[in-house]
């Protein structure tokens, strides 16, 4: 049984942008960019373009966006259908900086892919489109390790006001009636935003395996979640998506924040410009200013300057702006060394605490209709195409494991605190130990909490096959992204040592068997036939950690480079957001949070680059932010003419096969 609701009444189109001093385009899409700015964002990805709209409502100061990718007017079908991020998505395509991690020794020594967006809007405009938010307690936990140095800083990332910050860019839109009966869904607006730029709702079309999947999770004691997004996420929903209800079109950064703005000569934004290094005055060493940011629109053959008189802000992501700090001499004194950087600050924590998300698929073979078997057969309505795999459930340890087995666990993983840091960061700078020590904690208290210790992800995005996701949330694994030149075209060494620590492959494990029986339950009989992947052959612990090491995948949710954290733990920026030992060098993106989220991390990154908005603003308007009266904060991306000019956007991969498939998320966002 499926369902579609009809279409709705399409917006108003956009205003197009008045023209500036620079050669530029509606929007403030521009082909040169000024001299001089007063805030230059380096990325224009999820966060940059939030920064962007944000910031230039303020009409005294101007913008420059500055960002690698492309416009991604050309594939603007395949990032504004939905599902075209499942079965025809930009993964390995021009827009996808299509990174890898170093060979890993805990995954048997393999390389693991790592896409990220490389086009305007980022990774929310390739990703899965998941809008999962994370519990209270674990941005309390946030709080509490900020507050140790700043406790009026810490004000801004308690639960209360990051949740108010997500809401302010979100307009949320329940399911219709036929949607919520069929998928199980309830209206959760009470805690949802409802004047933001992005659309988040859910898609127009379901099946009834999605309300089957809740009932099966239920079965084995895991309660279904009315209110998922409110600071409880424990439980199994159907969560949120970045989708517009008006057209059934992906919401992404630039649809939401760029294409929608009324005329603004004060902000630019230039694709295909390369950010290559941050110009510093180092008259006072102890607190270097940004004077510039050098960039290139041609891949290296020339190179420009453009000025900052306030403040430059790195938005590139959990990989991009750890790196364009290093190779601007910020950062750890080994690795700016052993690269050819001149040191201009030391922070040994920039690059440090990289923490993922890790996981991988069980698959079964199915003889019912899923999204992929309808596509392939040639479905085509707008509703079906909104479709994304959003069946979920954020499943805490001890309905996994039972209380006795996590009490023992968490007792194993604390007793075993220092010899994790001697062998899992004994030979980085000792600030980042400490950093570790206190991740670490966290995530040992998050074992026996009610939050979500593994995602259980429904996928039915196959043909002939469906499957059930699961990953690891809180990961004692800590590895750390470095440079190995000078050049920032140059990728950097991504070393994310998974499964390095022996708790995460027990967690993973008993996370796959727990999957098993939710496929096996009597609820999805219907649904779930033969298990092909990893098979009936894997039975015992052993089996499924052999098993485990050859199949599992990044859930592209990649954190913590940049650590907001006390400078003393390995932290970056501080809890304003500026980078340790400058004056106006700020980070705001996914790599700011000093710990593992159990979400999906676009949501949490609107709401980091809405905090982030704020602050800076209000740095300079006395104290108060004052828009112009005209923000992008009642704004909707508008109607299918804007958005054919444009795209929008999320994380996402095209499958080979079902674990391909599985592994399609957000996102890093970006992030």
């Amino acid at each position: 049984m499926r369902s579609t609701t009809s279409t709705l009444a399409l917006a108003l189109c956009a205003l197009p942008l008045a023209t500036a001093s620079a050669s530029h385009s509606a929007r403030g899409i521009v082909d040169a960019a000024d001299d001089e700015y007063d805030f230059v964002i380096v990325g224009g990805g999820l966060a940059g373009l939030v920064l962007a709209s944000r910031l230039s409502e303020d009409s005294n100061h101007t913008v420059l966006v500055l960002e690698a990718g492309g416009t991604g007017d050309d594939v603007a079908d395949r990032i504004n259908t939905p599902a075209e991020t499942y079965q025809n998505g930009l993964v390995k395509s021009e827009y996808d900086w299509a990174y890898s991690t170093t060979a890993q020794s805990g995954i048997n020594g393999h390389e693991a892919s790592w896409p990220r967006g490389k086009v305007l809007g980022g990774s929310s405009a390739i990703n899965g489109m998941y809008m999962v938010r994370p519990s209270e307690v674990e941005i309390n936990a946030w709080h509490d390790i900020v507050a140790e140095d700043d406790e009026d800083g810490a004000q801004y990332w308690t639960w209360d006001a990051l949740h108010k910050a997500m809401n302010k860019a979100e307009t949320y839109s329940p399911p219709s009636s036929d949607i919520a009966s069929l998928a199980r869904i309830d209206d959760d607006s009470s805690v949802h935003g409802s004047d933001g730029p992005l659309h988040v709702s859910y898609p127009g079309y379901s099946f009834e395996a999605v309300s089957q999947y809740q009932s099966a999770l239920e079965s084995l004691g895991v309660p279904h979640n009315p209110s998922p997004d409110g600071g409880q996420t424990h439980g199994t929903f159907v969560t949120t998506s970045s989708i517009n209800p008006a057209n059934w079109t992906r919401s992404y950064s630039r649809s939401a924040y760029l294409d929608p703005l009324p005329p603004r000569d004060n902000l630019h934004v230039l694709p295909n410009a390369h950010g290559l290094k941050i110009n510093f005055d180092t008259s006072n060493a102890d607190n270097v200013t940004a004077t510039g940011v050098d960039y290139s629109t041609d891949y290296g053959v020339s190179t420009k300057t453009v000025k900052v008189n306030k403040e430059v802000i790195l938005a590139g992501g959990v990989i991009g702006s750890p790196q364009l700090l290093m190779v601007s001499g910020v950062g750890p004194s080994d690795v700016l060394s052993s690269a050819g950087v001149e040191k201009v600050v030391e922070l040994p924590g920039v690059g440090s605490h990289l923490i993922d998300h890790l996981g991988s698929a069980i698959i079964y073979s199915t003889s019912v209709d899923t999204a992929g078997h309808l596509f392939k057969n040639g479905e085509t309505s707008a509703e079906f195409l909104s479709f994304v795999n959003s069946a979920t459930a954020y499943v805490n340890m001890t309905a996994i494991m039972g209380a006795d087995a996590v009490a023992q666990l968490k007792s194993d993983v604390l007793a075993a605190l220092d010899d994790s840091v001697n062998n899992l960061v004994g030979s980085y700078p000792d600030e980042v130990k400490e950093g570790y020590k206190s991740i670490y904690q966290f995530s040992a208290n998050m074992l026996d909490e009610t939050v979500g210790g593994i995602e259980l992800l429904l996928n039915l995005m196959g043909d002939g096959y469906v499957g059930i996701t699961a990953a690891i949330q809180h990961p004692f694994s800590e590895g750390r992204l470095t440079i190995n030149s000078t050049s920032a075209f140059d990728y950097p060494v991504i070393d994310p040592q998974y499964l390095s620590h022996t708790a995460d492959l027990q967690i993973l494990r008993a996370g796959f068997k727990f999957a098993r029986q939710v496929a096996q339950s009597d609820a999805l009989s219907s649904v779930f036939g033969d298990e092909s992947t990893p098979g009936s052959n894997v039975q015992s612990d052993d089996d499924w950690d052999a098993w485990i090491k050859d199949n599992v995948y990044t859930e592209y949710h990649p954190s913590s480079t940049c650590a907001m954290m006390p400078k003393s733990k390995g932290g970056v920026v501080d809890a304003r957001l500026r980078v340790y030992g400058t004056a106006n060098v700020r980070v705001a993106d996914s790599s700011v949070f000093p710990v593992s989220l159990a979400c999906h991390l676009m949501a949490p990154t609107y709401g980091v680059a809405e905090q982030a908005a704020d602050i800076i603003r209000a740095t300079y308007n006395g104290g108060r932010v004052s828009g112009t009266g005209t923000a992008s904060g009642s704004g909707s991306e508008q109607t299918s003419d804007s958005q054919d000019d444009n795209n929008n956007g999320a994380m996402a991969v095209g499958p080979a096969g079902l674990a391909v498939v599985l592994s399609a998320v957000v996102a890093l966002m970006a992030l």
